[in-house]
């Protein structure tokens, strides 16, 4: 799979489609796939984490989410044609799995927001196979685990924050009877209606980030990584193959 490296940074250039599609052919071949969101703030602190760096190279999917991204890209003449966000991604995979009938199975956020986002989701997609879940509070992992392999789902997803998710997915995928693993943030607390997203006039326009400021503004400094980031790629070479 051709990828761009952005401050050794790989990133998929691939729409939430093309993603899917390829997706379906890895499970026919009975392969696992893992799927990272990436965008500048995660880019510039892999410059200092030579871990996260990793952990992200090594992902089968790394989702371009963040218009800086989007935007690097189109400095570059890389192939990347448009946003995907953990979130999105995460609605087409409940899609998928409803369509084809796949187990799916939750873990991490609190015990009440976890429950009103899988509800939530049942109004969204009745009769999606629900395999299992669990609050990200859990002192017994191995017991996790177990119910994991016992259920067998077909798609896990983390909510635990980044990077400590998917160093959980790395760290356990192995053992798991899972074919696709996604790290989702805090998106439990957006189908829970813990969080509001972006109106969707800042979605399209690929800035929710500036909503976010707007409404958070304690993220300021949060922000800066985005400047940094578009100086260094403007000035060092990144790599599209």
């Amino acid at each position: 799979m051709k990828k761009e490296t952005y401050l050794g940074v790989n990133v998929s250039p691939l729409t939430y489609e093309e993603i899917i599609h390829d997706i379906q052919k890895r499970m026919n071949a009975q392969k696992q796939s893992t799927i990272i969101a990436v965008n500048p703030e995660k880019i510039m602190k892999a410059q200092r984490d030579e871990q996260l760096r990793k952990l992200i190279n090594e992902s089968t999917y790394q989702l371009p989410d963040g218009v800086g991204v989007l935007l690097a890209s189109r400095l570059k003449g890389g192939a990347i044609r448009e946003r995907v966000t953990g979130i999105d991604m995460m609605d087409h995979l409940l899609r998928l799995a409803h369509q084809h009938a796949y187990r799916v199975f939750f873990y991490g956020a609190k015990k009440e927001v976890l429950k009103r986002a899988i509800k939530n989701i049942q109004s969204r997609y009745p009769g999606l196979d629900i395999a299992g879940y669990q609050h990200g509070y859990t002192a017994n992992e191995q017991a996790l685990i177990e119910r994991i392999q016992t259920t067998r789902p077909h798609i896990l997803f983390v909510a635990l924050g980044s990077p400590k998710q998917e160093h959980w997915i790395r760290k356990h995928k192995d053992r798991l009877p899972v074919y696709i693993f996604q790290g989702v943030g805090g998106s439990f607390d957006v189908y829970a209606g813990e969080v509001k997203r972006a109106p969707a006039v800042f979605q399209k326009a690929g800035l929710e980030w500036l909503y976010r400021l707007i409404t958070e503004p304690k993220r300021w400094k949060r922000q800066l990584a985005l400047p940094r980031f578009f100086f260094k790629v403007l000035f060092k070479q990144s790599r599209i193959s």
